[in-house]
């Protein structure tokens, strides 16, 4: 499945004003085993176009392993389709101080202005369980009340947020199964939450295989 041109070129416009670069497109079948929604693209997602294909993807690829499932078998996407960034500095090899932009998480206006997208997505796409990936994801479809460290690892039958004609968000009268779980990044900042991880996994891989 893949966006309308004429929907990502109105997310494109919509997002042109915040400081943000490139677009990536989900992709995955229509069908999928799963769905994963994560936070934006990065540097290299935005060189290449390949959603989760930087440092971040390798763990997430190795999360689908223990899942039996390829890249193939899933739709993968994110929040926000551009890249957040912030201009930082760092010093070269020979000392030069040199500045570089540096990923950020996306604020609540440039989720907004990708609402659209992912909305698009998660009505199109026939996906028995919507796994999201980190606070990002979750917030965005569960509600601002949802927080990664309570709701990771459980199976949550309810509605999802999705963005109304007025530019609010509304609740879908149907309801999804979401399951969240911490991104992948998380790892590198706190290498325990790779026990949890796992164990949230386990979790999943007994549902799809029931």
């Amino acid at each position: 499945m893949r966006l309308p041109e004429s929907l990502a070129e109105e997310g494109k416009k919509r997002i042109y004003s915040y400081p943000v670069e490139g677009f990536v497109y989900g992709e995955g079948p229509d069908t999928p085993a799963l769905m994963l929604v994560g936070e934006a693209p990065g540097e290299t997602e935005i060189h290449n176009g390949v959603p989760f294909s930087g440092r971040a993807g390798k763990e997430l690829m190795s999360f689908l392993d223990r899942l039996e499932l390829t890249r193939e078998d899933v739709y993968i996407t994110s929040t926000v389709r551009s890249r957040p960034y912030r201009w930082g500095e760092k010093k070269s090899r020979n000392g030069e101080v040199v500045k570089r932009k540096y990923n950020r998480p996306p604020t609540a206006k440039e989720i907004v202005a990708h609402a659209p997208l992912l909305d698009y997505e998660i009505e199109h796409v026939k996906v028995p369980v919507i796994v999201t990936l980190g606070n990002i994801g979750l917030k965005r479809l569960g509600g601002a009340n949802k927080k990664i460290t309570e709701c990771h690892g459980r199976f949550l039958h309810q509605p999802v947020q999705r963005l109304g004609k007025d530019g609010r968000y509304e609740w879908t009268n149907e309801s999804y199964l979401l399951f969240p779980t911490f991104h992948p990044a998380s790892i590198f900042y706190n290498r325990g939450l790779l026990d949890l991880i796992h164990a949230d996994l386990a979790k999943l891989k007994e549902f799809l295989t029931r």
